[in-house]
């Protein structure tokens, strides 16, 4: 924990010394070079789909950055309700390279590095947007989890700089449900699973288009890896990649487990409740205000929550109906 915060302080004490230089437009030299990003899953729920950054290094220049679409400060009045309702502001950021990749190695996260493929006048126009969007009333906006996040930002901000189109034979989750590849980096039968999917309505069952996947960074990695432009050209030259290696669920994590004991208590109650010929309504009335307050979340979140994928879906009703089946013991003696 000590070395976590350490190096959030070196970052935050590199950030502030950083920014203030780059507040006019500057020139790259021929000897710059810019690179994506790529940061392997955390273990906080919000890090477990990894990171995009891109780097711009310029020796001539003694620069050596990175822009870093993904601060967000959970210090910030109303943090967890803005969350929830889906107004979080997130901030572009700059960060010197090497305190960036020694904060992400210091939690146990490698950064892959991929160098774009790209002309002295391509790479200044990336530059300039990067520095455009840095200015103070443009480094904020409204973070959106699967439309507008830190591997979209990049990925857009490339693609109009390029004035080109953006052509990938990478197949990857293309036409596959925003649910399922949500599901694979949260880790399936997890908990995190669970309780997204109670939230999720059918707008997530939707497949994905060529360009939806991309706000994950593992798909945005592979998708650019095999990228060219209309004529051909490739649009990274040189790459170290690797595919994310996802922790796998523990037994005791596994929410399949919790549902089995959950019913298992429900039965107990009720086998006991049939001995005595007296029903244990305390334990319905608790777990009817458990389904009401869950009910009510889904409620709030679908009408008054920008979140794009909240809704009404039959997993709602999974809790209810293992307790009801449950309770059938009682019901039906």
């Amino acid at each position: 924990m000590r070395k976590y915060l350490f190096a959030i302080l070196l970052s935050i004490f590199a950030l502030q010394g950083i920014a203030q230089s780059f507040t006019q437009p500057i020139a790259l030299s021929e000897e710059a070079k810019i690179y994506l990003l790529t940061c392997t899953p955390g273990t906080e729920v919000w890090s477990k789909y990894g990171h995009t950054g891109i780097r711009v290094c310029d020796p001539m220049r003694k620069m050596d950055i990175v822009f870093n679409y993904g601060i967000f400060s959970l210090m910030e009045k109303g943090f967890y309700l803005k969350f929830i309702q889906g107004e979080t502001y997130y901030q572009l950021g700059i960060e010197s390279y090497s305190y960036f990749v020694k904060f992400y190695s210091s939690i146990g996260r490698k950064t892959y590095l991929q160098e774009l493929n790209l002309t002295q006048a391509q790479m200044q126009s990336v530059f300039d947007a990067l520095l455009i969007n840095y200015q103070p009333e443009n480094r904020y906006y409204l973070y959106n989890f699967v439309f507008d996040n830190c591997a979209t930002r990049p990925y857009h901000l490339l693609k109009n700089a390029l004035q080109d189109t953006i052509i990938s034979s990478y197949q990857g989750y293309l036409n596959q449900p925003f649910r399922s590849t949500i599901t694979h980096y949260t880790g399936p039968y997890s908990w995190v699973d669970l309780g997204i999917n109670l939230v999720f309505g059918t707008k997530a069952d939707q497949p994905m288009s060529n360009e939806q996947r991309l706000f994950l960074p593992e798909e945005l990695m592979f998708y650019l890896s095999e990228a060219h432009l209309t004529d051909g050209t490739p649009l990274v030259v040189r790459e170290n990649i690797a595919p994310f290696q996802v922790a796998p669920v523990p037994w005791y994590a596994d929410c399949r487990l919790g549902l089995a004991l959950f019913a298992l208590f429900i039965i107990i109650i009720s086998w006991w409740d049939r001995k005595r010929h007296k029903l244990s309504w305390w334990i319905d009335a608790i777990l009817g205000i458990v389904y009401l307050i869950l009910l009510t979340i889904v409620i709030f979140l679908t009408f008054f929550s920008v979140h794009p994928l909240v809704g009404f879906s039959w997993r709602l009703i999974i809790l209810p109906l293992i307790h009801l089946c449950a309770r059938l013991i009682y019901l039906l003696r």
